[in-house]
């Protein structure tokens, strides 16, 4: 992989993040304008700190291990093109899940009294497609870059943060009246 392409990968990568905060925010906005709470003890903020500074920690080990020669690399097409598949795969999957959830998709855990659960798309077969599919983006993102060092720290913090947030959401849609 060249330089190049490492460095167009990550600025789509994080170009992708802030599109989708576009449609989060407009999301949120529509859903507040319709009586939803944020759910109090969300791990919104810590999230919306990691995933960029994730990303860039891998993508500055990817240019730093390009810089220096005398490294192993292990960026070789084949890595590369694992992990671009492994992170289309995870797009794919993530975008089901916000056509799945519709208006109801953002980065904040809102509660809309009433409504009921989702259970149409990836939410048919499992309860968190979207945490599944951010993780699988991370991994592929550190196949990518050859982030052999920070990708599995990254990988593993990140899955662990998905993993206590999706037991927060569970929590608190549990506690909400259906209709």
């Amino acid at each position: 992989m060249s330089f190049g392409v490492l460095i167009a990968g990550l600025g789509l990568i994080l170009g992708l993040a802030l599109a989708e905060a576009r449609v989060s925010a407009a999301n949120e906005r529509a859903l507040r304008g319709r009586g939803a709470i944020p759910a109090s003890g969300d791990l919104y903020s810590l999230v919306m700190v990691l995933y960029p500074t994730f990303v860039v920690a891998m993508g500055a080990e990817g240019v730093w291990n390009h810089m220096r020669s005398s490294l192993p690399k292990a960026d070789g097409p084949a890595w590369f093109a694992s992990g671009a598949l492994l992170f289309i795969a995870s797009k794919g999957l993530k975008y089901w899940a916000i056509r799945a959830l519709g208006e109801r998709w953002t980065f904040r855990v809102l509660v809309l009294p009433g409504a009921p659960l989702v259970t149409t798309g990836p939410y048919r077969y499992v309860a968190h497609p979207n945490y599944m599919a951010v993780v699988g983006e991370l991994a592929g993102t550190a196949m990518m870059c050859g982030a052999r060092f920070t990708g599995p720290v990254c990988v593993v913090s990140y899955g662990v943060v998905m993993w206590l947030r999706a037991r927060f959401e569970d929590r608190v849609l549990r506690e909400q009246p259906r209709k």
